[in-house]
């Protein structure tokens, strides 16, 4: 009786993990996107690969480092030489290290509707033990650079323009 019952249970087992959709399977292939207080967003009538493509050119265009290239983030970098009054009294001098302005652009979506979201970071001492990171809020010239992307992704796009 003993064995029967383990068989039983056994054969249950092993049905219950092959029938019916996987998890994975089920997971959509984009992550969700929030928009979080002080970012800014875009939607862009483009595919994330596109988007990634045109961000990732456009950084190297610039000289903008590219610190992570990942299908739905770039994080870049832009460093910040010289002495900055405003930025010392807003966030503390960064003596011990160099300062820089960190961008961390998120993007996910369809083949023609791709949300981007854009955050921003001063930090200060990068890449040391005092390092100390103050997030930004985003103003007219981060939303222009935004726009920016939007207009390079859908360049030679298929998809019917979005409204911002």
């Amino acid at each position: 009786m003993r064995r029967i019952f383990l068989s039983a249970f056994c054969a249950l087992a092993v049905a219950a993990c092959q029938s019916g959709p996987s998890q994975r399977s089920s997971l959509p292939d984009q992550p969700k996107l929030s928009v979080p207080a002080g970012a800014q967003s875009v939607k862009i009538a483009a595919d994330p690969a596109s988007v990634r493509s045109a961000l990732v050119s456009s950084a190297k265009e610039r000289g903008t480092v590219v610190l992570q290239d990942q299908p739905n983030m770039v994080v870049l970098e832009r460093p910040m030489t010289g002495q900055n009054p405003a930025l010392d009294s807003e966030f503390g001098p960064s003596d011990n290290g160099q300062r820089v302005i960190r961008i961390r652009v998120r993007f996910t979506g369809t083949p023609c509707q791709t949300l981007a979201v854009q955050d921003l970071a001063v930090i200060n001492n990068v890449r040391t033990a005092l390092e100390q990171s103050f997030v930004l809020p985003g103003n007219p010239n981060t939303m222009q650079s935004l726009q920016g992307l939007k207009s390079r992704a859908e360049q030679g796009s298929t998809c019917p323009p979005l409204s911002s």
